[in-house]
């Protein structure tokens, strides 16, 4: 039994397609996210607020205006810096603790997730 080795030619191949997806997929995505930020604005802001309708490019420097403001491209998301950090420390946490610590703050969650 021989085990293969992919080449760099196949690597090259593969990366080629990947960044001819990215290619193709990304600008559809950017547009379609700027076509929802247009018609969500242009149906409640008019209305709510009194504010104008804006353009599709408009509602697309919206959209890159939020993600610079609320970091939508950083990985704000679960698995963010923040979230590993204090998953890590739970896990040592709970690493520390001995079998009867670990029982009391289980049943703790029980009761707690019971009564909200």
């Amino acid at each position: 039994m021989s085990l293969e080795i992919p080449n760099s030619r196949s690597k090259t191949r593969k990366l080629v397609k990947i960044a001819m997806l990215a290619l193709i997929v990304m600008p559809l995505v950017l547009f379609l996210l700027g076509q929802i930020v247009l018609h969500l604005w242009n149906w409640l802001m008019p209305v709510l607020f009194h504010l104008p309708m804006i353009t599709f490019w408009q509602g697309l420097g919206l959209l890159v205006l939020s993600w610079m403001f609320f970091g939508g491209l950083r990985g704000s998301g679960p698995r963010s810096g923040y979230h590993r950090h204090w998953r890590r420390r739970l896990h040592e946490h709970w690493e520390e603790m001995s079998p009867e610590e670990r029982e009391k703050f289980s049943e703790w969650l029980r009761t707690r997730s019971q009564s909200s």
